[in-house]
């Protein structure tokens, strides 16, 4: 067995805060480029699609853009039934989200938009 030093869990420590903390977190154009879980719905609309993740005990959902480019407003919502939504909007140049909720034994709904045209899927996954 290795023997560790001081130094390289320092070091090791702080890569993994730059990881973790890193201009990337927060922003939905950033790293964060998909969902855990697997993708179960897909809803097309005339300027992108909503797609939806789901694993055990949680619901994700994003909107991206059919085609990259400039900046145009996007957001995406799901809500899962008796609970507040979870909300991404803004401007971006691919994808708004992704946004997750707990949704164990709950039915959800997602909406999304990219540039004006929007979708809606009404209560799925109960």
């Amino acid at each position: 067995m290795k023997r560790r030093t001081a130094g390289a869990l320092a070091v090791a420590a702080t890569a993994g805060l730059l990881t973790l903390g890193g201009p990337a977190v927060g922003h939905a154009d950033a790293a964060a480029t998909a969902c855990a879980g697997t993708r179960v719905k897909t809803y097309g609309f005339a300027t992108g699609e909503v797609r939806v993740y789901k694993s055990r005990q949680y619901v994700c959902a994003q909107t991206v853009a059919k085609r990259s480019g400039p900046r145009q407003k996007m957001r995406v919502s799901v809500q899962a039934r008796g609970s507040r939504a979870a909300v991404d909007s803004g401007t971006y140049t691919r994808h708004a989200g992704p946004v997750t909720v707990y949704a164990l034994h709950r039915c959800v709904r997602v909406e999304g938009s990219v540039a004006g045209k929007s979708t809606a899927s009404g209560w799925i996954l109960c």
